[in-house]
């Protein structure tokens, strides 16, 4: 008679324990592991993408620079050649490696700020900056693409630049960077800004190539 009491009772532990067990089981199953993996991996995938708008948005601001240091360089003043006074004005346009120099430089800024915004959208909706493959080789063969140009540009700028800061040897061309220092200024700047975007240009390709290498 004394078993047959605690039989119901030990019955109800049992059951309890089976609830509570299934309970835990639910909480700590696969489901909240896959939650758990997916919430790390996103938060993973956010870091690794924040030097990719980091670096589109500095080459963007470089190259909007290069433009606008150069597409101000104009000045006037007064040489002298052979004891004459002569008036001199210097404009960035009347030289065609300063025109290529923004040409690029505004390819480069506009290439900028798409990428910019595509990344900013997906990374706002939680998707990866770089979806596949092919985006990968695409964005990597426009980066590429886009620091030779600045390269060639900043290069061709620089041999005009020095040019006016020289003179031209065993002729009375003198430095016109003297009575024109504003113009020249701000042309050196603009090229200085050219080749930083170049630089930026080549760590997002380095960047790209990582991804590519790990993916």
């Amino acid at each position: 008679m004394v078993s047959d009491r605690k039989t119901p009772e030990v019955v109800v532990q049992l059951g309890e324990a089976k609830v509570s067990a299934a309970e835990n089981g639910a909480m700590s199953g696969p489901l909240v592991g896959t939650k758990q993996h997916e919430r790390t991996g996103s938060v993973v995938r956010r870091k690794s993408d924040v030097p990719h708008l980091v670096l589109r948005l500095l080459c963007m601001l470089t190259s909007v620079t290069a433009i606008s240091f150069m597409i101000t360089a104009r000045e006037a003043s007064i040489i002298s050649i052979y004891g004459f006074q002569l008036p001199v004005y210097s404009k960035w346009s009347f030289a065609h490696s300063f025109e290529y120099l923004v040409g690029v430089s505004a390819a480069v800024a506009a290439h900028s700020l798409l990428q910019l915004l595509i990344s900013a959208l997906r990374l706002r909706r939680n998707s990866p900056v770089i979806p596949s493959r092919k985006h990968a080789w695409l964005i990597f063969a426009g980066d590429q693409a886009f620091a030779y140009a600045m390269m060639s540009a900043g290069s061709a700028a620089s041999g005009v630049t020095n040019l006016n800061r020289t003179g031209i040897r065993h002729t009375a061309l003198p430095n016109f960077c003297k009575p024109l220092h504003s113009f020249c200024d701000h042309v050196a700047i603009s090229i200085a800004f050219t080749f930083f975007s170049c630089i930026l240009l080549a760590m997002s390709a380095v960047q790209d190539v990582m991804w590519l290498s790990n993916n």
